[in-house]
């Protein structure tokens, strides 16, 4: 490995260190319906966005709500003795992509077949301290 392949490595790693983040793949609902429930909570403090997703009737939601969680475990086990209410942790991030698509075949009237696509998509989901926000536009 070279000397820049390494320093680059070396500064992903840094950045990792943090960046509080949780993925889903393959969530096998389309990437429109994920979309419309990622858009009601992005920027969203946690605690809200959490009681938003409890009440909101797409089974999307149930989805995010456990990813959700997950980044909020992740932000703890980086963050020992930090308390997630005091922290002010909110979404600074959240993608939706395409993921994998299944194509089946449904038959037709008089010979034919329709093609049904099946859609997937990936979510990643980045959290953010208030605090991290405030240090970061002083420097």
């Amino acid at each position: 490995m070279g000397a820049r392949k390494r320093n680059r490595a070396e500064e992903r790693k840094e950045a990792a260190k943090s960046r509080y983040q949780a993925v889903l793949r393959e969530c096998p609902t389309s990437p429109r319906k994920m979309r419309l429930v990622t858009d009601m909570i992005s920027g969203m403090e946690v605690n809200r966005a959490l009681d938003v997703l409890k009440f909101s009737p797409q089974e999307a939601s149930r989805r995010l709500e456990k990813l959700l969680l997950s980044a909020i475990a992740n932000w703890q086990a980086k963050n020992e003795g930090v308390r997630v209410e005091e922290s002010g942790l909110f979404i600074k991030e959240i993608s939706v992509d395409g993921g994998r698509m299944l194509k089946r075949l449904q038959t037709a009237p008089q010979g034919r077949a329709y093609r049904v696509r099946k859609r997937s998509n990936h979510v990643t989901l980045v959290l953010d301290s208030m605090k991290n926000e405030i240090e970061n536009s002083t420097k």
